[in-house]
């Protein structure tokens, strides 16, 4: 088993000076929010508000680094983890800087927007607690190897705790007022995704090839469902189902509760990064064969497919009956969800592999120009 170094720091550090004042709110919907990795809880990557088909680019911020994780977006600010090691806090009304914060590697992970602090992992091996308006240092900890996937939020007893995999192989739930260990849990592999969480159970895939399903209550063992190679990606879960794909070319459903597997999809070839987003029957997620797949969620059955000109390695999103994603070929899109027809795309210019993060009107997407994009869709 692959040793677990744990060391609990309340070490302080001086951020970047905050832009004086607190950020205008712009006019959002009450719950226009994508307080983590897709969306956080279950992961299913939904988001409620509207969109226009047009949307216009509102804003660019430029970081030192590639953003290959997604932004989190909570009480109109936006965070995001950059290459140049930095996590940034934006206002979402004019893309200015309100904080930054230095970690010791690069920043792939992406922030999870918690009650008091935003919390973020690093290739350093810690993951940080930094309090959202001024973004100085709550906590950090530490662990045996980098972390690369987003935390989640969830409830224990009342009490508000952070959940994440790191690259030593151990999922941890933490205590997200005071960084102290609630539980660990093992796996024999790295854990490259973000948990999902959903009826006091959490979800999620590793390199072991795995689907492990914990309880929330103490990380005891509930069932391993086995998808026959490794997992990089985040499950989505709705209801009793969990979606995901692996690197030997299968996308699948289970049933997280029995551990049964419901259906597989995939030629065996093309390996499957990223994140499904699940919405009204459709489960939706892209390939490493330039393919964007939605399928019907109960048969397996393709409904439609999409094709770009790279790699889709983002996680999509779904807003408004419409599908949101990147490509490697350097664009975001805009799909009609019902059959898969383009309604718009951007040119960013260079590759992405950043997920969007939605919060109607905004629609916001990294870079690995080091940009954060802005897109307005009134």
């Amino acid at each position: 088993m692959i040793a677990v170094l744990v060391a609990l720091c309340f070490w302080h550090d001086e951020p970047a000076s905050p832009r004086p004042g607190k950020a205008q709110l712009p006019p959002l919907a009450a719950d226009a929010r994508w307080p983590a990795f897709h969306g956080g809880g279950g992961l299913a990557g939904t988001a409620p508000g509207k969109l226009a088909q047009t949307p216009r680019l509102a804003w660019t911020f430029k970081t030192g680094g590639a953003i290959v994780g997604g932004a989190a977006v909570e009480e109109g600010i936006v965070f995001a983890g950059s290459g140049d090691s930095r996590i940034y806090a934006v206002d979402i009304a004019d893309g200015k800087a309100v904080w930054s914060y230095e970690t010791g590697d690069a920043v792939e992970a992406t922030p999870c927007a918690g009650q008091e602090a935003v919390f973020t992992g690093s290739g350093d091996s810690f993951m940080y607690a930094l309090y959202k308006e001024t973004g100085r240092l709550k906590w950090r900890y530490e662990t045996g190897g980098k972390v690369s996937g987003g935390a989640n939020i969830a409830q224990i007893d009342g009490r508000q705790v952070v959940l994440f995999g790191s690259y030593d192989g151990t999922l941890y739930c933490l205590d997200a007022a005071t960084g102290k260990v609630v539980w660990t849990y093992d796996t024999p592999n790295y854990i490259n995704g973000t948990p999902a969480v959903a009826v006091e159970t959490v979800v999620f895939g590793g390199c072991d090839g795995k689907l492990h399903v914990v309880s929330l209550h103490g990380g005891t063992p509930l069932r391993q469902i086995d998808t026959g190679s490794y997992v990089a990606a985040s499950p989505a879960v709705e209801g009793s189902g969990v979606y995901t794909g692996n690197y030997g070319g299968v996308f699948l459903k289970a049933d997280w509760q029995k551990g049964e597997i419901l259906w597989r999809y995939g030629d065996g070839k093309t390996p499957y990064f990223s994140s499904p987003a699940v919405a009204a029957g459709d489960v939706v997620f892209g390939g490493r064969n330039g393919l964007v797949h939605c399928l019907d969620s109960a048969a397996g059955s393709v409904r439609w497919t999409f094709r770009t000109a790279a790699n889709v390695d983002s996680s999509p999103a779904i807003c408004d009956d419409k599908l949101i994603f990147t490509a490697e070929d350097g664009r975001l899109y805009m799909l009609d969800l019902k059959n898969g027809d383009l309604l718009w795309s951007h040119p960013i210019g260079s590759a992405v592999t950043c997920p969007p993060a939605v919060a109607a009107p905004f629609i916001i997407t990294g870079s690995d120009d080091g940009h954060l994009y802005a897109f307005r869709a009134d």
